[in-house]
């Protein structure tokens, strides 16, 4: 393990406890955002998450279509993001509509809001 150097005359205990305490306190949020983000470094799930958020659902043949990609690469991202329970399925007969977590939806709206004002 690695020794700590540090050149600080005095800590502040208070402000390092009072840290330790928020970062333990929002550990999920922390884990939902890094997962979320993680998943939409790539250009073509951003653009399908987008696409859920405004439309509300889509199916794969829709995405395919929209997107101009084969259906099977739209089901590789959708998979990968279903996987994360970032989206959500709902099947209607036999079709799978898919929609965004209501989890993810908050966290995705200035994302969205600035790719709109970016016009």
């Amino acid at each position: 393990m690695e020794e700590k150097n540090c050149i600080r005359i005095d800590a502040n205990i208070e402000q390092i406890s009072n840290c330790k305490l928020i970062i333990n306190e929002l550990n999920s949020s922390f884990h939902i955002l890094s997962n979320i983000l993680n998943l939409t470094g790539n250009t073509v799930r951003l653009k399908i998450l987008y696409l859920l958020f405004k439309e509300k659902e889509l199916c794969v043949c829709d995405l395919s279509d929209i997107l101009e990609m084969k259906i099977s690469a739209i089901s590789q991202h959708l998979r990968k993001l279903k996987d994360r329970n970032i989206i959500k399925p709902n099947r209607k007969a036999q079709t799978i509509f898919y929609s965004l977590s209501q989890e993810y939806v908050q966290l995705l709206i200035p994302f969205f809001e600035q790719v709109d004002e970016n016009k």
